[in-house]
């Protein structure tokens, strides 16, 4: 990557600098500064890096679009909710090198070296915000300060024990190899080097056949554990010489336990692993609500920033509410209220580019109302990802996949790299492949009134239709639009009876969060199998005026498919949501359990036994020890946390749960609970486990540190590390707690 590159920071379409942007000496940390003062602007550590885009992905970048080509434009961004850092180089080349560069920095690649290189960031971060005088050394004052930054609470002598050790050049400071030296006793873990001698027959290193007991023993691997010892000593010892005697040493043993193959997280159900071959309905489908916002639901900002971070989170069903706005021009945003606009094509044109970056699963797309004003104009947006919609056969410009006696209930395999329209539609499905059909058009609307409302309002707004001419061009793209909604055509509901007999799987219909609560209480089984055969959307409240969201879990627990949140509000229910969808290659699809997917099923979540299958599990949760918390936000200079564990179960009703350790005090870095905590679970196939962690506060609510969620299918038993995660679902590394589980019939 060059240094020192002049290029052009964007904020808008009128505040365009120039800058100067120098990757320093440690390889983490980039600085930049003003081409006119020559004063440095500001720094930022290579560990704040979320993701780098490439072109105009961002909303300043489009707004520039033609006046900067695509190959010289990049986007920085950063975890949690600090601002994108958007760039020009001067060429493509300079583009190019520092947007490869970025990510080889970034981007993970063989565990151990991430490991190893996750601990250097993590050491060099707090040693240049501990080295007051920036002299590259640091004296035993500075370390002191250095380990209350660091949520360290230490006795003195034993401090000063540790420094002067590592002070091998009796110099009274710290530098280099020293530090590192001082970090590493600070971080020896004694409940792992516990574990390791127990299963080490010298205490040193652990053979081939000692570590192949400890993986059938401990960690429950009951396949070619001699083969999968010799892949970790290979893959996690970093002594050469370990390596060709076939052992495993007490730091690789750590190294392992670190990585993928120790988390608590199923690293096979990482990958895509579930049967995708079924119906679209036997799937939960990750899913926004208004996706283009990113603050509250009256006054809040709009933005095609809030389609690229949801598609990146893995959602797969996004909401455009479209208007007809000045001269013409698609406008979208949340009508009748005071929400900022975005231009219609922008949206278009980056789902476009975006869509299929991180999932080739289909993408369906709620709430779209056609505009109508001016169907030209319209048109020119939808060309830019018609290709991409799916069609029916034989009919539009692009080439499409529904061919003769086509299935009416299609599988996400088979729908790859589309994008599913829900909406109103002309006429049935099998008319519409069979070929054009005399029905008239379908006009009815959602059940409980609030979307009928709101569409007699849209129709208010649209206003009187002028001239014959522009009348048969509206009325064109309507049946263009209509011949495009397939596969998630909008019905009401008017019960499930009527459902059973009039509607079909093409159909969906949309249920308020209120509205669907009552269904469950009312008639839980009916609507399971309902879900069954037929999608079903769910949406917020229209009081939830400041994004906020309900549990996704009431929902799933009855097999709705759809049940969209505000991505833009961080909270347990996004936490549920990204614990849920973080399987299956993040793809956004997960196969719902098999007694779901039955139109018969006796299954209600209120009456757990009427699950077919084993009697309830027992889930023993160890919770061992905690590693390099982080600090709360906004908290005190020289503040230590207080940290407690609390596991909490979300599933069907009789397993909610949770239970919490005791607090450990003035200790963020280190603690030790030992504690065991043990749950029952009735319908363990719709449980998902949050791990959570708080700073402990007798006169007030705790503050939250860290959390980690996953669904009880990808729970791995054993000695697991749970690596942790911010309040905006990002890493935060090398944050992380260390327990020992067991699940028992």
């Amino acid at each position: 990557m060059q240094q020192g590159t002049l290029m052009r920071k964007v904020k808008s379409k009128s505040w365009k600098k120039q800058r100067y942007f120098k990757l320093q000496e440690d390889c983490m940390t980039i600085w930049y500064q003003s081409k006119r003062t020559g004063k440095t602007e500001s720094a930022f550590s290579i560990s704040d890096v979320e993701t780098v885009r490439e072109g105009h992905q961002s909303e300043v970048l489009q707004s520039v679009a033609e006046e900067f080509p695509p190959e010289c434009c990049f986007t920085i961004v950063f975890y949690g909710r600090r601002g994108n850092l958007d760039l020009v180089a001067a060429s493509a080349e300079e583009a190019q090198c520092w947007v490869q560069g970025l990510r080889q920095l970034i981007e993970p690649g063989p565990f151990p070296l991430t490991f190893a290189l996750v601990s250097l960031t993590w050491i060099r971060d707090w040693f240049q915000k501990a080295d007051k005088n920036k002299d590259g050394r640091m004296n035993f004052k500075e370390v002191q300060r250095l380990l209350k930054m660091m949520n360290v609470d230490m006795n003195e002598d034993h401090a000063l024990r540790l420094f002067q050790d590592a002070d091998k050049s009796e110099s009274g400071t710290l530098e280099g190899e020293e530090f590192v030296l001082f970090y590493k006793a600070l971080t020896q873990r004694e409940e792992v080097l516990s574990l390791f001698r127990e299963y080490s027959e010298d205490g040193k290193k652990l053979t081939l056949l000692e570590l192949a007991d400890f993986l059938r023993e401990e960690q429950l691997e009951d396949e070619g554990t001699e083969e999968l010892a010799m892949e970790l000593i290979d893959k996690y010892e970093p002594s050469e010489t370990a390596r060709a005697r076939h052992v495993l040493s007490a730091d690789g043993f750590l190294m392992y336990l670190c990585s993928l193959e120790g988390s608590i997280f199923n690293p096979q159900h990482r990958a895509l692993w579930q049967d995708m071959s079924q119906p679209l309905c036997h799937y939960f489908i990750s899913s926004s609500h208004n996706t283009y916002l990113i603050e509250d639901q009256i006054r809040g900002h709009s933005s095609i920033e809030g389609y690229i971070r949801a598609l990146k989170r893995g959602c797969r069903c996004l909401e455009v509410d479209c208007w007809d706005g000045p001269n013409g021009e698609p406008m979208v945003y949340h009508g009748h209220t005071f929400t900022s606009k975005i231009p219609f094509r922008e949206v278009v044109s980056t789902l476009g580019k975006t869509s299929w970056g991180n999932s080739s699963s289909p993408l369906p797309l709620m709430g779209t109302s056609p505009p109508s004003s001016h169907p030209q104009s319209a048109e020119g947006s939808w060309s830019c990802w018609a290709p991409a919609v799916q069609e029916p056969r034989g009919q539009g410009p692009w080439r499409c996949w529904v061919a003769q006696g086509a299935s009416l209930t299609p599988t996400p395999q088979e729908l790859k790299h589309k994008i599913l329209l829900k909406g109103k539609k002309i006429g049935r499905l099998e008319d519409t492949l069979d070929g054009p059909g005399d029905e008239a058009p379908d006009v009815s609307d959602d059940d409980n009134g609030a979307e009928a409302e709101e569409e007699r309002r849209r129709a208010k707004v649209r206003g009187t239709q002028h001239g014959s001419a522009l009348q048969k061009d509206k009325e064109t793209l309507a049946q263009e639009l209509s011949d495009c909604v397939i596969y998630c055509k909008n019905v009401p509901f008017r019960g499930f009876q009527e459902a059973r007999s009039h509607s079909r799987p093409s159909e969906i219909s949309s249920l308020s969060e209120a509205k669907a609560r009552k269904l469950i209480r009312d008639e839980g089984n009916e609507f399971v199998r309902h879900n069954a055969w037929q999608l079903t959307r769910i949406y917020p409240s229209g009081m939830r005026t400041d994004s906020s969201n309900y549990s996704p879990q009431e929902m799933w627990n009855v097999g709705c498919q759809i049940v969209a949140l505000n991505f833009q509000t961080a909270g347990m229910e996004m936490d549920l949501c990204d614990g849920l969808f973080s399987q299956n290659g993040c793809c956004g699809y997960v196969l719902k359990p098999l007694f779901m997917r039955d139109k018969e099923t006796l299954f209600n979540p209120s009456d757990p036994s009427s699950r077919e299958g084993p009697g309830p599990i027992t889930l023993t949760i160890q919770v061992i020890s905690g590693q390099q918390l982080p600090k709360v936000a906004n908290s005190k200079e020289g503040a230590i946390i207080d940290p407690l564990v609390r596991v909490e179960i979300y599933g069907v009703p009789a397993d909610q749960a949770h239970q919490e350790t005791k607090y450990i005090e003035n200790n963020g870095f280190n603690p030790r609970w030992d504690e065991t905590l043990q749950f029952q679970i009735h319908v363990p196939e719709l449980a998902l486990i949050r791990f959570v962690v708080e700073d402990y506060d007798k006169t007030s609510r705790n503050d939250f540190v860290g959390q980690f969620t996953l669904a009880f299918a990808n729970i791995k038993p054993g000695y697991r590390h749970i690596h942790l995660l911010s309040k905006d679902g990002t890493s935060i590394p090398p944050s992380s707690l260390f327990v020992h589980i067991r699940i028992t019939e």
